[in-house]
């Protein structure tokens, strides 16, 4: 056990996402993949990116109103639950998966949306599974009781 006050995340998570987007802009680059003829494609891409602007934005709100840092690599002071946190115990990385679609989606550029997958995933394990442990240690049956009551994601 470690006594550093924060989940010891692998990276930013912002960071994360936009990695893998810039990795699939660079594949497709070199080997362009890309599909069109879905009707709406640039607005839904273009609300999937906003809905996710929105979603991440309220969620860092509820975070700020609550007096804790939503960045993972700072110590958390309290379990948020208003908000988006009433339904997601990650609202802020699925806004950002939501904006990763919609670039993809509204780009068209297939390696981009492939990216999408590799990159939910290392969140998954490098972010959301050490905060959990994180904040079960630190907040005991507190923690426990709000994530049996709320989904990780949706």
């Amino acid at each position: 056990m470690t006594d550093r006050d924060n989940p010891g995340v692998i990276a930013p998570p912002p960071l994360i996402y936009l990695g893998f987007v810039a990795a699939g802009y660079i594949v497709d680059s070199f080997w362009a993949v890309r599909y069109s003829g879905i009707i709406g494609q640039s607005f839904l891409g273009m609300a999937l990116v906003s809905a996710g602007f929105l979603l991440s934005g309220w969620s860092v709100l509820e975070f700020v109103r609550h007096g804790t840092h939503p960045d993972p690599r700072r110590p958390t002071t309290r379990i948020v639950t208003a908000g988006p946190f009433r339904f997601s115990r990650n609202p802020i990385y699925l806004a950002f998966a939501l904006m990763h679609a919609g670039i993809a989606i509204w780009s068209t550029r297939m390696w981009i949306l492939v990216g999408l997958l590799p990159a939910v995933y290392l969140i998954h394990l490098g972010v959301v599974r050490r905060e959990e442990r994180y904040l079960e240690r630190k907040f005991g049956d507190e923690y426990v009781r709000y994530r049996r009551s709320v989904r990780r994601w949706l």
